[in-house]
């Protein structure tokens, strides 16, 4: 479980069929074999690291690269790094599974990001809810019909990859899991 509160700003060192390596410092500091850590928003396991030259590594499969824009990176792309939430910590952004449900098609960039989303998703979007596009704990400023509009901070767009990205590019999306667990427990109901 995460937050959605980008702690690292990591590069891409290489990929090597499922073995992707990214360079980063912070999310080392207490790295564990087996750990999880979201990148652009996708939760992967750390099979290999060197807290010294500053590199982990995962094994990503073939699935993940196609459902996620992790199949997009290249050696030296930038991308978001946050540990695991621990049961101590602050809540700063909302509760985030690093679960991507669909990558999405930015529409319009930074500051008035506005993110187009498959159809399937915009039942989950509503105005002032939370949503998380690469890794990043958003509110949404306001439903579209075809995806949704929030508002950037320039401290965000400084410390986090949504700077950098531009009309076309493509991000990971994550509703948020609160409204599909309602929308479940509801359908029974609704339903009948």
């Amino acid at each position: 479980m995460f937050t959605g509160i980008v702690e690292e700003l990591g590069r891409v060192q290489s990929r090597e069929g499922e073995k992707l390596r990214l360079d980063c410092q912070t999310v080392l500091e207490d790295v564990t074999l087996g750990a999880s850590i979201a990148v652009n928003g996708c939760c992967l396991t750390v099979v290999a690291w060197d807290v010294d030259e500053g590199w982990w590594e995962a094994d990503v499969s073939e699935e993940s690269y196609a459902r996620t824009q992790l199949g997009d990176l290249n050696a030296g792309d930038p991308i978001n790094l946050e540990r695991p939430v621990r049961l101590e910590d602050r809540l700063g952004g909302h509760l985030v599974q690093g679960h991507v449900d669909a990558v999405g098609e930015i529409v319009n960039p930074v500051p008035d990001l506005k993110v187009r989303i498959p159809e399937e998703l915009h039942r989950y979007v509503v105005e002032k809810g939370s949503i998380t596009v690469d890794g990043i704990s958003l509110t949404v400023v306001d439903p579209a019909a075809d995806g949704f509009t929030v508002a950037v901070i320039p401290h965000t767009s400084e410390v986090t990859t949504l700077g950098s990205k531009g009309v076309g590019d493509r991000v990971n999306i994550e509703v948020d899991v609160m409204a599909k667990y309602a929308e479940k427990l509801l359908r029974g109901h609704i339903d009948g």
